[in-house]
């Protein structure tokens, strides 16, 4: 992961059109100047829209899907059940909240890894680069694909189970595909990112719509407190699940040198994604169970598809198209903003630097997505959607919860840092206790998943110390990263971004 020297970079400056911008000033965080002013950069093509596109169809996903009964399971009741959900969709406000004050005080790709480094330093940085990228984002977006792929084929076994090597092919697929979106052009992916987002609204505004249908014919016998479970381990572990329905109101952070007027659009963005998102989410729920017992809904593997099958008659076809739509789109949200950060952990120098470059007609970072989309693909290898969720959750959760410390922590630290968005200290104060509930509390009733996640977590300790730390490894090591960098090069045409002038 060392740096390498003496790669393309800047070898097609001033031939590549729409790349190279003469006279512009050093914006953006990851961006040097060339020779004459020169730099080839990201370029900020999103709107407010796409920004609240990205961060709904990044949230709304597989989770709505998956997770009713997961919840369930844990809370033992219908009520307690809707209670974690609107809980969990307030924690995430109140996160997203804190990440907006971050997010325009720091205006760096990376979101929490950049605000790690800035406040904690390059060790602790890179355990949350190692996390998100090794971890956390390749494994979500297998779990995505797996129910996209789980959800296409159900219509051709409707009597069982579709094989799990039939699953796994066809989330490849998906993936490869929107791999290939994501590197041909940024207003095409944000395009895909728009369409389905759409798609899943509406899916879900037909099944809140028929929910309601049924609460005016008085459909509540399922809404009850009873079996409500008083173990506090159990009710933690329901917060795994409803957290993850809500996993990604942060991704839109990892792209803000691509979004336009970022200190007015990314508030404004965040506030209005987490309450449309929050707002669906509760009354989806509400609908699953103006229909199906909390019995049916914990047998249920497509909550969703048992709901329509009782429901819409011959146009049940139409919820396992939709939520296929939903799960697609939120593939492509996942990889369009994961690939940010890889970048932007090459940038700092702890990745290796091929990650740094972008596609020299296309204006993408190219090898970053191509990263992505592998690592996600070796996460295939498991089919139990369960066990890749528990693993996720833990270090999830409390790698947020330490990027949510960064705002207290710079306000005692660096209090003239210029800071256009100032949330009141109670707010990430709150956000921290409640981390510290949902990660330690499991720790006695799952303590295997929870091992493993904190085995994940170590594992970038002598990573760390390997190949950042160490900086004076042997020359045939660093000649030949240097080589293979260019091989990649050349491969898959990509250059980095002119390093400043030595004067």
């Amino acid at each position: 992961m060392s740096k390498s020297s003496g790669s393309l970079k800047g070898s097609t400056k001033g031939s590549i059109k729409g790349s190279i911008k003469d006279g512009e000033t050093n914006n953006g965080p990851y961006d040097s100047p060339g020779v004459g002013g020169d730099e080839i950069k990201l370029e900020a093509k999103m709107s407010l829209m796409n920004g609240v596109t990205v961060i709904v169809g990044s949230i709304i996903g597989s989770g709505i899907f998956v997770s009713p009964s997961g919840v369930l399971q844990y809370t033992g009741s219908v009520n307690a059940s809707l209670l974690v959900w609107t809980a969990s969709g307030l924690f995430s406000m109140v996160g997203a909240y804190c990440y907006a004050e971050l997010g325009c005080m720091i205006r760096k790709s990376g979101a929490d890894y950049a605000y790690i480094m800035e406040t904690f330093g390059p060790f602790m940085a890179f355990i949350r680069l190692w996390i998100e990228s090794m971890i956390v984002r390749p494994c979500s977006q297998a779990i995505v694909a797996l129910t996209f792929s789980t959800y296409v084929l159900k219509p051709f076994f409707p009597d069982c189970e579709p094989p799990q090597d039939a699953a796994r092919l066809l989330a490849v697929c998906c993936i490869c595909v929107l791999a290939f979106i994501n590197c041909w052009d940024v207003k095409w992916a944000t395009r895909v990112q728009d369409i389905f987002t759409y798609a899943k609204l509406l899916a879900l505004f037909v099944i809140i719509g028929a929910g309601g249908y049924q609460l005016v014919n008085k459909q509540t016998q399922h809404f009850t407190f009873d079996g409500t479970t008083t173990e506090v381990t159990q009710i933690a572990l329901s917060f795994y699940s409803g957290l993850f329905a809500y996993n990604g109101w942060n991704y839109l952070n990892f792209i803000i040198e691509e979004l336009k007027d970022p200190v007015r659009n990314l508030p404004r963005a965040i506030a209005i994604s987490c309450t449309l998102v929050t707002i669906v989410y509760v009354l989806t729920n509400v609908a699953f169970y103006t229909t199906l017992s909390p019995n049916e809904v914990l047998n249920s593997k497509a909550v969703a598809v048992t709901f329509a099958n009782r429901l819409f008659g011959p146009m049940a076809w139409t919820i396992p198209v939709f939520v296929a739509l939903s799960t697609f789109g939120a593939v492509n949200g996942i990889l369009l903003t994961s690939s940010r950060l890889f970048y932007a952990g090459a940038c700092e120098g702890q990745m290796p630097e091929i990650l740094t470059m972008i596609q020299t007609s296309r204006m993408t970072p190219t090898p970053a997505v191509i990263c992505m989309a592998l690592l996600s693909m070796l996460y295939l290898c498991s089919s139990d959607i369960v066990a890749l969720i528990n693993y996720v959750g833990f270090a999830t959760w409390l790698s947020i919860g330490v990027s949510v410390l960064c705002v207290p922590w710079l306000r005692w630290a660096q209090p003239n840092l210029p800071r256009p968005i100032r949330v009141n200290l109670a707010f990430p104060i709150v956000y921290i206790l409640c981390t510290l509930f949902v990660t330690i509390v499991p720790m006695y009733s799952s303590p295997v998943e929870t091992g493993y996640g904190c085995l994940m977590i170590l594992s970038s300790v002598p990573v760390y110390f390997a190949f950042i730390a160490w900086k004076n490894k042997p020359k045939f090591f660093q000649k030949s990263v240097v080589s293979f960098t260019k091989f990649l090069q050349k491969v898959i045409l990509v250059v980095g971004k002119p390093k400043p002038a030595k004067i």
